[in-house]
């Protein structure tokens, strides 16, 4: 038992360390990033594509007959479920904004087409800088990408609300307890589809190849703080109701960029969360010897990278001094 803790107390003081090393590497790398600053343009440009988007999105679902009537739907899950509060309020002037868009011309349309794509940029280009990405994707392909979530993300996100419908409908056996657990999946849905958007976002968007592992503990780390603010800034507009005092009828455009705003921050700080553990090299602690050269016996890993590059230069310099040689030995053979 003793040797058990004995054994033990290195690997949590391990662990400890490589954590808080964690810790202050994420926030040294979110001080660089300028998050809140990015956060910021981002939930701009997110209000200025807003209704481009939603009538996109309805234009898309509208095309096929069997989500036609899924419209409505999909913009009540998503104001009850991902707008805490005045979702009513800002539902009722999107559907009058969407309503009048839909009556533009067809140069009108397809400005609509390109703002919500410029919205689709500015995500890939920030996430893309978050995970340092040197080699942007071609412009063609990019393109493509785009137009392709814009078309095909209706249509999955419709197909999950109509499977959702079908078992909420569901009589399952007439059994209570098999009802009653249904239901309680379907409560759990918005945090699940949150969760698979979040994974999605940072396998998918940045240009790089990022591992399950570390884009599931960002994508789960950014779903907790989602529905933790979701449930505080409903809180907080409830009980401390400023704006509305301030602003009175207006107070819905405040509330919503200020909700917007929030969830960029989360979006990003999951963003970063992932690619910092992604590069793990930079501030895992390695444990070395008693003699080792490292602080109480350990040594970064990125100190250990850097003399290996040293070392594969050096031997590259002396590689093609000995190439220059042999060369101008055959020369004057």
């Amino acid at each position: 038992m003793a040797d058990m803790k004995i054994t033990s107390r290195p690997g949590l003081r391990q662990a400890v360390t490589e954590l808080w090393q964690f810790v202050q590497y994420l926030y040294r790398r979110i001080d660089h990033d300028r998050l809140t600053v990015t956060a910021g343009s981002m939930a701009y440009v997110t209000l200025l594509s807003l209704v481009p988007m939603i009538t996109v999105v309805l234009s898309a679902l509208s095309s096929f007959p069997v989500f036609a009537s899924l419209g409505d739907q999909l913009q009540a899950f998503v104001f009850e479920n991902f707008v805490p509060t005045a979702g009513d309020v800002v539902q009722n002037y999107l559907n009058q904004f969407v309503a009048n868009a839909g009556k533009m011309t067809a140069v009108g349309i397809g400005a609509l087409f390109v703002v919500a794509i410029l919205l689709i940029s500015a995500i890939d280009k920030s996430l893309n800088y978050i995970f340092r990405v040197r080699q942007h994707r071609r412009v063609v392909i990019s393109f493509s990408i785009y137009w392709m979530v814009l078309t095909l993300g209706p249509i999955l996100v419709g197909s999950s609300l109509a499977i959702s419908s079908y078992l909420a409908s569901l009589n399952i056996l007439g059994s209570e307890t098999v009802n009653g657990f249904v239901q309680q999946l379907l409560r759990g849905l918005p945090v699940l589809m949150s969760t698979l958007a979040f994974l999605g976002l940072y396998m998918l968007v940045p240009n790089t190849k990022v591992r399950l592992r570390n884009a599931l503990i960002g994508a789960l780390i950014a779903s907790a703080l989602f529905e933790l603010s979701k449930k505080a800034f409903a809180l907080y507009i409830t009980n401390f109701p400023s704006y509305q005092l301030i602003y009175g009828a207006l107070a819905v455009v405040p509330i919503l960029f200020v909700w917007v705003y929030l969830c960029w921050c989360i979006v990003l700080l999951g963003a970063e969360i992932t690619a910092s553990l992604c590069e793990e090299q930079h501030w895992r602690v390695r444990t070395k010897t008693p003699h080792g050269s490292g602080v109480g016996g350990k040594q970064p890993l990125a100190s250990v990278d850097a003399e290996l590059e040293k070392a594969q230069a050096s031997g590259a310099e002396q590689t093609a001094e000995q190439q220059q040689t042999m060369k101008t030995y055959k020369d004057t053979k």
